[in-house]
């Protein structure tokens, strides 16, 4: 059902920096790069992430109560990612661990202040 979710960024340079790294732990690369902003997938035709600098032109804004959750396919991958995440200058909101009945999450924020998070379940 989700096709693209995009992120606001003020820095489109720092925040290429740490998705590169970061989405490279999961074999995620970019589909798109335009002066605005860059958008990472495994294809075009699957979800994929973006990050843009806002089109009206104003600053990028952090949206309180938003979050982007990222499928992992096991809790040792939430874990590496968390930490990869983190040595790549994410703020902690939650790190790596059991959050209920089979779900394992790690939460942080972006170096925008985004939050995301990446999760399995099972």
């Amino acid at each position: 059902m989700i096709g693209y979710v995009t992120l606001g960024t003020n820095d489109l340079p720092r925040a290429a920096a740490f998705y590169d790294a970061l989405f490279a732990e999961i074999g995620a690369k970019r589909l798109w790069d335009t002066d605005r902003g860059i958008g990472w997938g495994t294809a075009m035709n699957m979800p994929s992430l973006g990050l843009l600098k806002p089109f009206d032109g104003k600053p990028a804004t952090v949206g309180n109560g938003t979050m982007v959750a990222l499928m992992a396919d096991s809790r040792a991958k939430v874990d590496a990612l968390y930490k990869k995440a983190m040595e790549l200058g994410a703020t902690d909101e939650g790190p790596a661990g059991p959050r209920g009945e089979g779900f394992y999450a790690g939460y942080f924020r972006d170096p925008d202040g985004n939050k995301l998070v990446f999760f399995h379940f099972g």
